[in-house]
This record gives structure tokens, C-alpha cells and sequence, in this order.
């Protein structure tokens, strides 16, 4: 029997065919000493007893079950046969070796039910000797027993079907991730830039879909969570705050739930006064297999822009583009899984290993501060400045280990993530914390979050490092697709940086390109430096400024 028409284990059915075996055994011998002889009925059940051996061990081999099957019909027949009375006795047990021919009989449904189609014709045909001298009652009886064999075959058939489907062998989840991902970072490495990123897919979308119909301001959209969608790209002159919601009557939820292309006259930014004169909307939806992925959103100024015929060549347009984004925003789902996992994990080993050693070293000069003499002056004052290295160096790590676990919560938002990360560092330097903040209800993807958090962070974490600044001013603006996060302090300037505040500098400018955004890095007056990434900008994006190039 092969794995593919048998994908369960043989051994996990040996202990219910035996129980089954043996309550229709148990009850067939109670009917026989009840009907007939006890030596009759004892020597009739240990021939039965003896033919179901091989129907037990090994009820799914190609010959061993088969020939077991066969033998327990031959001893069933015989036995009601030799009986004086013709009660049939031991007729109950034809539903054992008819059920089994169903269930384990062939390497398909239809040979087991075959085979149980014979075995009640070999027992039909072996009893059909006795009905002369039984009589019409005994026929009965004996069809009666054979039907039910028959009904009980087909009923074990039936589970046998229902058991193939629910236990369709597949590929084991490691191996399938392991291709899976294989191939996706071969088509990945085949990509222009060798990446897949979602604004930059969106991006390109609009610039196709902008090519078969007029749009002044054109936006693409995905889930973000809930009810509220996420704008990967735009193209405007100006900021555009896009309506976001779900929830509200528009043609935005009826293009996400319909799935099919909308039009409207209304427009889709919430700030845009109607009497600014006419517009045409149309939302199509970015659809790849049964699910809804994005949308794209694109708006003119003048009345009945949209026609049938420019629907449908943007429509075909969108359908081409659905899998690429649906194929860019897993692998950027993935790849923030992974990140995300891989900094718990080094904060659970920094906070279990170098932190727990400090901590002791620090117990230790404690301990040694308390057994020197009084007159140790000089030791003494060795250690104590050690200990505050040491204290020092248990809050740096500390503070890192917060930097590594904080993330941007689902319903907190990125600019309260930088606020707290901000406040918590300010107390433990010692800085005047001066924050701004403002953020509307629209979320930006959660991947771009994560890296401006981060960039705030680094920005933050080179002000107490290694400005020396007394003041630390955080302004965050977000209003999706735009976003400016402003880090500015009043300490030594971006020239007093060593060579790990350069480094840093480098990690934001990487983080930077990654979401398509400007960095800009120049000195605050008097004194001191201002760090901000902005996001979406009118003007040119991607270029990256220092204060040598000022």
C-alpha cells in the first residue's frame, strides 16, 4: 500500500480494528453458546479466532489482509452450515471482513469496495446451500446479515474517503518556507535595484496607470490594520490628505469590498472644498487571486473624466500590477518579521549575558569598597571611580536594550514611539526634552515606520553620546504619505562626533534611501546640530545632505 492512496500509519489502525474485531467476536460467541452447544460454539470460535490473525497484524497487505478477509467469510459459512438449529449465529461477524475489504482493501476506493462486493458473494453463494434446508426464515436471516455487511462496507468506504481528504499529504512547512523562499530571492536578485519594495512597485504602478488616464493627484493604498488603509505612493503637486477609512460610505470600501472599479464625483481628500469646482474619482482595485491587496486612487479636475473604455485600460493595467505588489508587501512582511525577531533575540542574550556579568562585577567592587581599611585612600578611590564606569556602562546597555525592543504599536503610533523613546532617554542624560508632535488619523506602511523610528533613535542616541547638549528638541509631523521627524540639540555640533557617531550617521542615511526619503544633517545655531528625514516631499527626494556639504 503506498503512502499516496494510504497516507495514514498502518500502526494507528491496528488498535481499532482489533477493538472492532473484538466486540463483534465477543458478541458472536455470546449468540453461539446461547444457540447451540458450548463445544460446538468454543471449537467454531477459535477457527474464527484463528482467522482473524491476519485481518488484525496486517489488514492493509496486498495478500496477508486479503487472504485473512477470505478466511474469516470460509469459517462464518461453514460454522452457520454445521449448525443443527440454522439460527446463523455467527452471521454478525460478515460486517468485520466486509467492513475491512472497504476500508483497507486496494490501492483505491473502488478496489476496496470490489472486494467486499465479492466477499458477500462468496457468502451469499456459500449459504445459498443451506436455504433448502433452512427454509424461508433462515433466508431471511441470512440476507438480512449480509445487507447489513454490505451497509457497514460502504459506511467504512466513506470514512476512508473522508480520511484521504483530510490527511492529503504535502510538504512538510519548513520545506515549503525553505523553497518558498528560495525562489523569492531569485527573482528578488533579478529585479531592477535587486529588491522588492513596496513604494517603489507603487510607485511604478502609477506612472503606468497615469498612462492611459488623466490624473492631477493619484495615490496608491493598501491594508494596514482594521479598517483603515496605508498610502504606499503618491503623485500631487501638493500634500494630499487622503481620505483612509473603511468604514465610511465611499468608493473606497465599496472598491475593497466589491472588488470592482468606482467612480464618484466626490473627492477623496478630506480638506478639498467642493466648490473648487468639478472632479472625477476613480478607485480600481488591485485584486491578485481572491484577495484584495490595494487600491489605486486617482482624481481630476474636470466632470466625467472617466469613461468606460479609460476604466478598462486602467483596470487591465492594475491587474497586472496586483501581484507584484502583493508579491513586494509579503517580502517586506517577512523581512520585518525577521528583523523584529532577530532584536528581541539580541536583547534577551545582551540582557542575559554582559548585563548579568556587569551587574556582578559592580556587586564585586562593592563588596571589595567595603573590606578596605579607612586608611586606603588612593585604593579606595580607584574602585569608586571604577564602580561608576561600571554604573555607567549598566546604563548604556540598558538603554540599548530598550532601543532594541521598542517598536511602533498598532495603536500607539509612530509619533508616540518617538516621544517615549525621547523622554526616557532625556531622564537618564539629564536633557530638556522639548517635543512636537503631530500626527493625524492616516498610518504610514509599518515597515516605513520602523525605520523612521529608528533614524529618530540613532538621531537621539548621538545627541547624549556625544553632543553634550543640555536641550534636546523632537519634532515629529506625520500626515501620511508626508512625514518629517526633526532632531535637533544644543551640544558640541556634528564635528565633536566620533567615529561612532559617524558610523550612525551612515546607518540613517541607509535607513533612509531604504524608504525612498531625504536626509538632512547641518548645524543648529549658535551651536549644536539638527538631524531631519522627511518623507514624501514636494521637492526632490533621496539626496542626503551632511554639514560639510553646508
Amino acid at each position: 500500500m503506498n503512502d499516496r492512496a494510504w497516507p495514514w500509519p498502518r500502526e494507528r489502525w491496528r488498535l481499532p480494528t482489533l477493538l472492532l474485531r473484538l466486540s463483534v467476536f465477543v458478541i458472536v460467541a455470546g449468540l453461539g453458546l446461547t444457540a447451540t452447544g458450548w463445544w460446538h460454539a468454543l471449537t467454531w470460535c477459535a477457527l474464527l479466532a484463528a482467522a482473524t490473525i491476519p485481518g488484525t497484524l496486517a489488514p492493509a497487505h496486498p495478500v496477508i489482509g486479503r487472504l485473512g478477509r477470505v478466511a474469516e467469510v470460509a469459517v462464518v459459512v461453514l460454522g452457520t452450515a454445521s449448525a443443527g438449529d440454522l439460527d446463523g449465529w455467527m452471521l454478525p461477524y460478515l460486517t468485520v471482513p466486509l467492513g475491512g475489504a472497504a476500508l483497507f482493501g486496494g490501492a483505491k476506493i473502488r478496489e476496496g469496495l470490489i472486494e467486499a462486493a465479492g466477499l458477500a458473494v462468496l457468502a451469499a453463494g456459500g449459504l445459498a446451500t443451506l436455504i433448502p434446508r433452512g427454509g424461508a426464515d433462515f433466508a431471511i436471516i441470512a440476507v438480512e446479515w449480509i445487507a447489513l455487511a454490505v451497509l457497514f462496507a460502504l459506511t467504512a468506504s466513506w470514512l476512508r474517503r473522508a480520511l484521504q481528504a483530510s490527511a492529503t499529504p504535502g510538504p512538510q512547512p519548513y520545506e515549503e518556507a525553505t523553497a518558498l523562499l528560495t525562489q523569492l530571492r531569485a527573482v528578488a536578485r533579478q529585479l531592477p535595484g535587486g529588491t522588492l519594495d513596496p513604494g517603489g512597485i507603487a510607485t511604478h504602478l502609477l506612472d503606468e496607470v497615469r498612462g492611459h488616464a488623466a490624473a492631477e493627484r493619484s495615490a496608491v493604498l493598501t491594508g494596514g490594520g482594521g479598517n483603515r488603509l496605508v498610502i504606499l505612493a503618491q503623485n500631487a503637486p501638493d500634500r494630499v490628505d487622503w481620505e483612509t477609512s473603511l468604514e465610511n460610505d465611499s468608493a473606497l470600501a465599496d472598491a475593497w469590498a466589491g472588488q470592482q472599479p468606482q467612480t464618484s464625483s466626490r473627492s477623496l481628500s478630506r480638506s478639498r472644498s467642493a466648490a473648487l469646482g468639478p472632479v472625477s474619482v476613480l478607485v480600481v482595485p488591485l485584486v491578485a487571486g481572491v484577495r484584495t491587496v490595494g487600491l489605486i486612487v486617482m482624481e481630476t479636475d474636470q466632470g466625467g473624466a472617466y469613461t468606460p473604455e479609460v476604466i478598462g485600460e486602467v483596470a487591465d493595467a492594475a491587474a497586472a500590477g496586483a501581484l507584484r505588489l502583493e508579491t513586494a508587501l509579503l517580502f517586506d512582511e517577512v523581512r520585518s518579521l525577521a528583523t523584529t525577531e532577530e532584536r528581541q533575540r539580541l536583547a534577551r542574550e545582551i540582557h542575559d549575558g554582559v548585563a548579568q556579568e556587569l551587574a556582578m562585577v559592580g556587586y564585586g567592587i562593592d563588596n571589595a569598597l567595603g573590606l578596605l581599611p579607612p586608611q586606603a585612600g588612593e585604593a579606595a578611590e580607584e574602585l569608586r571611580d571604577l564602580r561608576t564606569e561600571v554604573t555607567r556602562l549598566i546604563t548604556e546597555l540598558r538603554l540599548s536594550l530598550f532601543e532594541l525592543r521598542s517598536e511602533v504599536d498598532r495603536h500607539g503610533g509612530l509619533t508616540a514611539a518617538i516621544a517615549d523613546y525621547a523622554r526616557t532617554v532625556g531622564a537618564s542624560a539629564g536633557l530638556r526634552v522639548h517635543l512636537s508632535l503631530d500626527e493625524s488619523t492616516a498610518r504610514l506602511p509599518a515597515a516605513t515606520e520602523a525605520e523612521l523610528l529608528r533614524i529618530a533613535q540613532e538621531s537621539i542616541t548621538n545627541a547624549r553620546k556625544h553632543a553634550r547638549a543640555d536641550n534636546l528638541w523632537v519634532t515629529c509631523e506625520v500626515d501620511p504619505p508626508y512625514a518629517r521627524i526633526e532632531v535637533s540639540d544644543d551640544g558640541r555640533g556634528i564635528s565633536g562626533a566620533g567615529a561612532d557617531g559617524r558610523y550612525g550617521l551612515t546607518i540613517m542615511s541607509e535607513r533612509a534611501e531604504r524608504i525612498r526619503a531625504s536626509l538632512e544633517i547641518r548645524p543648529r545655531e549658535p551651536h549644536g546640530t539638527t538631524v531631519a528625514v522627511i518623507l514624501a516631499a514636494p521637492t526632490a527626494r533621496g539626496s542626503v545632505h551632511t554639514a560639510d556639504e553646508n
